[in-house]
């Protein structure tokens, strides 16, 4: 086995647990490796810390997989990794019950470059290193045997694997696709494209922050932006909503919305109405209308994928904050996200903050918003916080 030495003075992100090792950290590399190999990892003295996947191409040169320097990666650390990740989120009580769950949520299970998400009786797996990558047999089948799975898909097609030297790649690993496939999130059911949807097919991350978009719902017009297949719509629509107006630019994801509000007959499609159309012309046009709302859902992609786009990331955020907060009644609700892992906490809160003001409202935070219990954030991994979202009211 090949071994990683360290710069002097850089091993203490690895003491302190931390599973990345940038290039800039790496002093040399005794022996040979082929990407995705497991190599040992030495501080500059010579001390062990434990076992990393080599990634030559990337500037994370190597991710741990075990801080102990005894411990063999092997098919039996995968499988075992794997069964205790599906293991916890098979004992949390709110995760109980639902068809479609993150089972395995990278770094913070242990498990740098590997997403898995189950949707009823399918799992899709994405591998986005090169560790990963070369470990898929053996992460297949440790989640086929945790599981029970009646088919596995994967969607490693990620941009982030070309940093990795690996190219984009997805298809069915085992089994056969439902179809259509449908889960029931909190009593909404909705479609799941796997093949071709975001992501691994849907956006789980936010299943709490939908079931709290229908709680305070009840009685309000709802304007749902960057709406997407209409997952916040259709909770809305469940928790009472008198009207949800859903905005993407998506035709074929606005048709889905339309869909899943179709594969729910208790809801009132009445109440429904599905727009396709840019989003910051969308809510000009809604103001220059004179039109408001009660509660206003802004969910936009992703404007800062590092902290290098933070600078005009800010702008976009700030101008989406500000038209939003305009179209809003006095005691309505903004519920606004970003996704952008190049923009922290404070620094959403601060561009939300700005926004109300320069928008010539007062705001007050009721809620701070986070991704759900099953997409956890490893303690000594903060850059994994990367979904933030707070609900003010006006007035």
């Amino acid at each position: 086995m090949a071994r990683l030495y360290l710069q002097n003075g850089k091993e203490r992100p690895v003491l302190r647990r931390h599973p990345w090792i940038f290039a800039g950290s790496v002093d040399r590399l005794d022996g040979r490796a082929r990407p995705g190999d497991t190599v040992e990892v030495l501080s500059h003295d010579g001390q062990l810390l434990g076992r990393a996947a080599w990634s030559p191409e990337s500037q994370i040169r190597a991710r741990m997989w075990s801080f102990d320097a005894d411990t063999s990666i092997d098919h039996a650390f995968f499988k075992k990794r794997v069964a205790e990740s599906v293991a916890r989120r098979q004992a949390h009580p709110h995760l109980r019950g639902q068809d479609g769950v993150r089972l395995i949520h990278g770094e913070s299970d242990g498990l740098p470059g590997v997403i898995a998400d189950r949707f009823g009786p399918v799992v899709v797996v994405q591998l986005t290193s090169a560790g990963a990558d070369k470990w898929r047999e053996a992460i297949v089948a440790g989640l086929k045997q945790a599981t029970g799975c009646e088919a596995v898909y994967e969607r490693s097609d990620s941009e982030v694997r070309k940093l990795e030297g690996l190219e984009p790649t997805s298809g069915l690993l085992d089994g056969e696709l439902p179809s259509p496939l449908t889960i029931i999130e909190n009593g909404v059911r909705m479609e799941v494209d796997v093949v071709g949807g975001h992501k691994t097919g849907f956006y789980l991350d936010q299943r709490d922050n939908r079931l709290l978009t229908g709680q305070l719902a009840a009685g309000r017009s709802v304007l749902n932006c960057f709406c997407y297949t209409g997952g916040f719509s259709l909770q809305a629509l469940a928790g009472g909503a008198a009207s949800v107006l859903s905005i993407d630019s998506s035709g074929p994801a606005l048709a889905t919305g339309a869909r899943n509000l179709a594969l729910n007959p208790s809801l009132d499609a009445s109440r429904a109405e599905w727009l396709e159309a840019d989003v910051f012309e969308a809510l000009r046009s809604l103001r220059a209308e004179g039109r408001t709302f009660d509660l206003i859902i802004l969910d936009p992609p992703k404007f800062a994928p590092s902290a290098a786009h933070a600078q005009r990331a800010s702008r976009a955020y700030r101008d989406i904050n500000i038209l939003g907060f305009r179209l809003l009644n006095p005691g309505g609700i903004l519920m606004t996200y970003s996704c952008s892992g190049g923009i922290g906490q404070e620094l959403f809160q601060s561009i939300v903050a700005s926004s109300a003001v320069d928008a010539g409202v007062e705001a007050r935070i009721i809620h701070r918003l986070s991704a759900a219990a099953d997409h956890p954030i490893g303690l000594a991994v903060p850059e994994g916080e990367y979904l933030k979202g707070l609900a003010c009211q006006v007035g």
